[in-house]
C-alpha cells in the first residue's frame, strides 16, 4: 500500500512540475485574466457574459484541480512553501460564493492573477527579493521620513511667509517637499514660482532633490538587487544540493547493481 502510495505521489509531482503542465496552468491564468478585464467592459451583454461566466467557472475548476494534485504529489510538505499556502488561500477565495452580502468578494477575483507570481519563476525571484529587503527598505524609510520632516520644518520657516498653500503649515510643507521628491511638477509648480521671489531658494532645493530622489532611489535600487542576487545564489545552491543527492542516490544504484551482478556470476 505504502508502495502504489509513493508511486502515485510521484507520478502527481513528475506531473505539477512537467515545463507543459507549468505553461498550461500559467495560459490558464493570463485566460482569466482577461475574461475578468472583458467583464467590465461588457457587464451589459448578456449574451457575452454568458460566455465569460463559463470560461470563469472552467479556470476555477482547473485551479482546484491543479492545487488538489500539488497536494497530493507534496504532502504535508506542500504547507512548508509559503507560495504554495498563498496559492491555497486565493483557490479558496474564489471558491466563496459571491452573491447576497457576499457580492462585494467578486472583486477579489482578481487576486487570482496574482498567481503569477508563484508561477512564474522570474517573477517570484522579485517577490522573494522585495520580501526580503523589508527590513532593509524599512531603514531607508525611516531615514527618508527623517529627512523629509526636517526639509518640511527649514522649508516652513524659509518660504512658509509668502507660500502658505506650500508650506504655511507643517503638513503643507511635508506634502510639498514629498511632490518635491517624486520630481512630479517640481520646476513649474514649486521651485520656479519661489524662485521668483526667493532668487536664492535653489541653494535648499538643489541638495534636497539630490538627496531624497537620486541618492535614496539609488539605496532603495541598490538593496532590492542585493536581494535578488542573494536569492539567485541560494536558489542555484539548492539546486546544486538536489543535484549532488540525486548523483548520490544513482551512485549507490550503481554499486547495489554491481554487487547484484557480481553475486549472480558467482553463483552461477
Amino acid at each position: 500500500m505504502s508502495t502504489q502510495r509513493d508511486g502515485v505521489r510521484r507520478q502527481a509531482r513528475a506531473l505539477v512540475e512537467h515545463p507543459r503542465f507549468q505553461s498550461l496552468i500559467i495560459g490558464v491564468i493570463v485566460m482569466n485574466a482577461i475574461t475578468l478585464g472583458l467583464e467590465v467592459n461588457l457587464h451589459r451583454v448578456e449574451s457575452a457574459m454568458a460566455v465569460l461566466h463559463v470560461l470563469d467557472r472552467i479556470a476555477i475548476a482547473v485551479f482546484v484541480v491543479e492545487i488538489v494534485i500539488r497536494l497530493v504529489a507534496y504532502g504535508w510538505s506542500f504547507f512548508r512553501s509559503a507560495w504554495s499556502i498563498f496559492d491555497l488561500l486565493i483557490v479558496i477565495i474564489s471558491l466563496i460564493p459571491a452573491a447576497g452580502a457576499l457580492s462585494v468578494l467578486r472583486a477579489l477575483r482578481i487576486l487570482r492573477v496574482t498567481r503569477l507570481f508563484s508561477t512564474v519563476a522570474s517573477m517570484r525571484t522579485i517577490i522573494n527579493a522585495l520580501v526580503g529587503a523589508i527590513p532593509a527598505m524599512g531603514s531607508i524609510m525611516l531615514v527618508m521620513v527623517l529627512l523629509l520632516y526636517i526639509g518640511a520644518v527649514l522649508a516652513a520657516g524659509l518660504f512658509g511667509s509668502s507660500f502658505e498653500r506650500q508650506f504655511g503649515s507643517l503638513e503643507y510643507s511635508m506634502l510639498t517637499l514629498f511632490q518635491l521628491m517624486t520630481l512630479d511638477g517640481w520646476s513649474a509648480e514649486i521651485v520656479g514660482p519661489i524662485m521668483d521671489v526667493y532668487p536664492w531658494a535653489w541653494v535648499f532645493f538643489i541638495p534636497y532633490i539630490i538627496i531624497t530622489s537620486f541618492a535614496v532611489l539609488n539605496l532603495f535600487i541598490g538593496v532590492l538587487m542585493s536581494n535578488i542576487e542573494a536569492d539567485k545564489q541560494e536558489r542555484d545552491a539548492s539546486h546544486a544540493a538536489r543535484l549532488e543527492q540525486r548523483l548520490d542516490t544513482l551512485s549507490q544504484q550503481v554499486v547495489e547493481l554491481q554487487r547484484l551482478i557480481e553475486r549472480q556470476s558467482r553463483d552461477s
